[in-house]
């Protein structure tokens, strides 16, 4: 009997794939029509009478004009893909401060990070008075706090990270005063500021193989990062940071030393860094730097001096360039465009 079942499973399942042709294929009712536009044919624009409104008959894949005529300088060579740069995401989770401003900087997207928050209140007892995944806010109700005076509420605000696919976790303090409802600018009490970003980014760190993934916070705050390269209509490529003068200054210091440049000089009221190139270190041998130079053991760019400009556009975003500073062979843009990836990776 189990091999007559058997058998007749067997012929079920030949004579199901057996019907597929029908379906699928060439000559199918679903059939595939990804290579149809080969044998599409270019047709006159209709032809309407006189007064007839043509709104309607407009071009549904329009071509986009040409913002630059480009010409190859030389032979075509297939780009290669930015340097993965070691110390930018090494860590899950890192605590990050700026005068008075502290937040945790988490490598994973702001879908994730957001029902890490979440299961982070609930595990702690903490009563959400106000949760909105579109603005990626989070605010407590109110508690007390041990060896606290008073009550306390804090609020958890989710960003986007410099580099794709991490986030920031901000948070704020206020303490019960009387029947004042606004958030103040700065927390209230910077010690229960620092020791709730503590406990939550431990939290996470701790759980982060098993974070689910909220999908409106994933859609409303996005994953992209904050950084890119960006080419001018001079063809000079340059970074595009998008945070404030005085972060991004911060930022590009620690980021220049871990792309293995020296700060021999810097001028902050004019945005400008000094540098000495050093060269490949340990971690890069065998990488890029490679194709770079041909692999040859002295790095032609070692000890080239160069000179950084961070420059303020409009309020939340910075233009970093990097120009030769001393009389050597002019870079190569493959060379300029590296050094620029180098050191567009290790900003956070």
């Amino acid at each position: 009997m189990r091999r007559a079942a058997g058998a007749l499973a067997t012929g079920l399942l030949a004579s199901a794939l057996g019907g597929c042709g029908y379906l699928f294929g060439d000559d199918g009712f679903f059939r595939d029509r990804s290579q149809a536009y080969r044998d599409a044919v270019e047709l006159d624009v209709i032809d309407v009478p006189p007064g007839m409104d043509t709104t309607a008959l407009g071009e549904l894949y329009a071509i986009p004009p040409v913002r630059n005529d480009l010409l190859l300088a030389g032979e075509f060579e297939v780009p290669r893909p930015a340097p993965i740069a070691a110390g930018a995401a090494d860590q899950l989770v890192r605590i990050q401060k700026l005068g008075e401003d502290s937040w945790a900087l988490i490598g994973v997207a702001p879908g994730q990070l957001w029902p890490q928050v979440r299961s982070f209140l609930s595990a702690a007892g903490v009563q959400v008075a106000r949760a909105d995944a579109r603005q990626g806010i989070i605010e407590s109700d109110w508690l007390q706090l041990q060896d606290a005076s008073g009550e306390s509420r804090f609020r958890f605000r989710i960003e986007r990270g410099v580099q794709r696919g991490t986030s920031e976790l901000h948070v704020l303090q206020k303490s019960r005063l009387g029947e004042d409802d606004e958030w103040p600018p700065v927390s209230d009490d910077l010690a229960q500021e620092a020791d709730m970003l503590r406990s939550v980014a431990q939290y996470i760190a701790n759980s982060a193989e098993t974070a689910p993934v909220s999908m409106m916070a994933d859609q409303a705050i996005s994953a992209g990062g904050r950084i890119s390269l960006e080419e001018d209509d001079d063809g000079e490529t340059y970074i595009a940071l998008g945070l404030p003068f005085n972060r991004a200054w911060a930022s590009v210091a620690l980021a220049l030393e871990d792309a293995s440049f020296e700060i021999t000089d810097r001028d902050r009221s004019a945005g400008r860094y000094y540098l000495r190139f050093l060269g490949p270190n340990k971690d890069d041998e065998g990488g890029w730097f490679d194709w770079l130079t041909g692999g040859d053991e002295d790095h032609p760019l070692a000890d080239r001096r160069f000179l950084l400009t961070v420059d303020a556009v409009g309020g939340d975003g910075v233009e970093i360039r990097l120009a030769q500073d001393d009389d050597g062979a002019p870079l190569e843009k493959r060379q300029h465009q590296s050094l620029l990836a180098r050191i567009q990776g290790n900003i956070n």
